[in-house]
């Protein structure tokens, strides 16, 4: 008995420690769990948003606005154009390498078409470039109102970066809506999903950052320059 009582002991004092350090482990569980919780009802959200996103009937701005990024973006802004939904349009982003004339090609588009009413921008290289560069053209030509021609899980960020560089003008999404994420079950999908995932996690950066109040770089890759006519 005295035997057993010695192992009893023993043993109890072995759990002892453990107690103290399963309550840190809960205690810390649950705090991690916390914010884990609020960053994928964040997530949720923006794909939600993201999967609602659908152009409008009748579009109607005074100028339209296309962040490059594939060429199915610039033909459904070329094809607004055409359709006088804008006076105007801006392709964003354009590598300087490519030319007016080859994108006007590739969209099957007039020369007089392009040589009236296309503008092309070679500065920007991302998002905050884009924002940048079609601010710029917005003060030059005092527009208003404008159509923008991204992808739809695109369109957040692109939205937050153009209200913030120009904020007194009014900006309304057109997306292009690559993958249905409405109907389709876009969580099995790997590529679908780390698409939204590394666009939420921009939009999420982006967020913070206009929230502290810091200032990007410009996105630009020299200093800021206006756009160019397309057929110049």
């Amino acid at each position: 008995m005295a035997g057993g009582g010695k192992w009893q002991g023993g043993a109890e004092q072995e759990r002892r420690p453990r107690g103290p350090l399963r309550k840190i482990l809960r205690r810390t569980f649950f705090i991690l769990l916390v914010p884990f919780a609020i960053v994928v009802a964040a997530f949720l959200n923006f794909a939600d948003t993201v999967a609602s996103l659908q152009p409008p009937a009748n579009p109607k701005a005074e100028a339209i606005v296309v962040l490059t990024g594939g060429f199915q973006r610039i033909d459904q802004a070329v094809d607004l154009l055409k359709s006088g939904a804008g006076k105007r349009l801006l392709i964003s982003g354009v590598h300087p390498a490519t030319t007016g004339s080859q994108i006007r090609r590739n969209t099957q588009s007039s020369a007089d078409l392009f040589k009236c009413c296309v503008d092309i921008g070679h500065e920007a290289i991302d998002t905050i470039g884009n924002a940048t560069e079609a601010s710029q053209w917005i003060s030059d030509r005092g527009y208003k109102r404008v159509l923008v021609v991204t992808n739809n899980y695109h369109m957040p960020r692109s939205l937050l970066e153009l209200r913030r560089a120009r904020p007194e003008t009014e900006f309304i999404a057109y997306p292009v809506v690559n993958s249905d994420l409405k109907t389709t079950n876009w969580l099995r999908n790997p590529m679908v999903l780390k698409s939204i995932l590394l666009e939420f996690g921009k939009y999420s950066v982006a967020s913070v950052r206009d929230m502290a109040g810091a200032r990007p770089a410009s996105g630009l890759r020299t200093v800021p320059s206006r756009a160019t006519p397309a057929e110049e």
